[in-house]
């Protein structure tokens, strides 16, 4: 097999990874807020108070110890960070299924946050195997594994769910456990011995890793940036179900299928679009133009008055998400080939720090303006609040893109 096609067959392996990792994922995103619910009395504000934290303690995990499996992969190799993630990801699960009370819900996260360096060890394997010209489509695949992730895994979770509410938990245990011996028999390895630098402690810090980022202005740049973004789109995730229960009257297996159809689009944007429109326009310009679209994807979410009119905005909102993959594709391409893991686990601690605030800021939003007696109802408030964030990182990207990348 030459060269070019083993780089193809090792990205479709990495896609196939995080789409099962994706599917485990999205199977409980339509039922574990209902559970939380459940834990918090039926009261759904309660659930929302309770769920942004239990959100926030994966977030925690990530943050703290991303970087350091990140360096990990940097000195051992990107294959056994990633069996490792497995692992945790279904030790977490079986935790879920099992859990008495609401304290072994965030016992579970905990684990699989702890463990959650699949995206980052993935992201370092796909900058390994990428060429220039590659580059965002390889990005584009891991939203396009997102996408389908979430077309099969909220459909899926919603039907199990209907059946009985913990039963998606041993389901996405089960996938776990098929991705891991997957990759256990198949995964190669990346990162030759030649290319691998020594483990050093600063590295495992992550406050540490975020400021080295500073040597490089475009990765700076861009990635706060793409932190902003992040913050608008877990705010999003954290946030839908309980929005459109709330609103819209939607139950499990209405917010799975619609969920699905989030990821229908976002996989055939990613997945497709995005190889034949970042050549003709540019990385700027799909950058730029994206995250444009997504401010107005996001206005109109929370502005929509019926279920109808927001399930039409979902194709308009998904063509922008052509810009968060062209902007890793363009991150991974200014940073050394013996870096890339560490720098993946920096990006990842910034974005789990998003995922602490995100979930916190989201739903104090729509617990305060859908609580008994709140002086002005407004579910769509996180909606707001993210077409905000997206705003600020349209300016960041633009500055950033103007100075360090050139005309825009």
């Amino acid at each position: 097999m030459n060269e070019s096609r083993t780089r193809k067959a090792a990205a479709g392996f990495i896609f196939l990874t995080i789409f099962l990792d994706v599917l485990g994922i999205g199977i409980v995103i339509p039922i574990l807020p209902g559970i939380v619910t459940d834990f918090a009395g039926g009261d759904e504000s309660a659930g929302a108070r309770w769920f942004g934290p239990l959100a926030a303690v994966y977030a925690t995990m990530q943050f703290l110890f991303s970087p350091l499996l990140g360096a990990l992969s940097d000195r051992v190799g990107r294959r056994p960070v990633l069996l490792t993630s497995m692992a945790g990801f279904g030790i977490s699960y079986l935790l879920l299924w099992w859990a008495p009370s609401i304290g072994w819900l965030f016992l579970a996260r905990a684990v699989s946050g702890f463990t959650g360096a699949t995206i980052t060890t993935a992201n370092a394997y796909l900058a390994d195997i990428s060429t220039p010209q590659t580059r965002a489509q390889n990005f584009g695949l891991v939203g396009a594994a997102f996408g389908l992730g979430f077309v099969f895994g909220p459909a899926l979770g919603g039907v199990l769910g209907h059946v009985d509410p913990r039963l998606p938990f041993l389901g996405s245990a089960a996938l776990v456990a098929l991705n891991f011996a997957y990759g256990l028999f198949v995964l190669p390895e990346s990162l030759p011995p030649e290319r691998r630098r020594p483990f050093r402690l600063a590295d495992a810090n992550p406050l540490g890793t975020v400021v080295r980022l500073r040597q490089w202005p475009l990765v700076a740049g861009l990635a706060t940036a793409f932190v902003f973004s992040t913050l608008a789109q877990r705010g999003l995730e954290t946030v839908w179900v309980l929005h459109a229960s709330w609103r819209y009257g939607w139950e499990e297996l209405e917010n799975g299928l619609t969920l699905a159809l989030v990821g229908v689009m976002v996989a055939i944007v990613q997945g497709g679009l995005i190889r034949r429109v970042v050549p003709r326009l540019g990385e700027r310009r799909v950058i730029l133009g994206g995250l444009v679209i997504v401010i107005l994807g996001f206005i109109g979410y929370g502005a929509a008055p019926v279920g109808w009119v927001f399930l039409a905005i979902i194709p308009l909102a998904s063509m922008g998400s052509m810009a968060t993959p062209t902007m890793q594709g363009m991150l991974a391409g200014a940073v050394p080939e013996d870096e890339q893991g560490a720098v993946q686990g920096a990006l990842t601690s910034l974005l789990a720090l998003t995922a602490i605030v995100a979930p916190l800021i989201s739903t104090g939003l729509f617990s305060f303006f859908t609580a008994p007696g709140a002086r002005w109802v407004l579910p769509g408030a996180p909606f707001f609040a993210g077409a905000l964030f997206h705003a600020l990182a349209l300016g960041v990207a633009w500055r950033t893109l103007k100075r360090h990348g050139g005309s825009v």
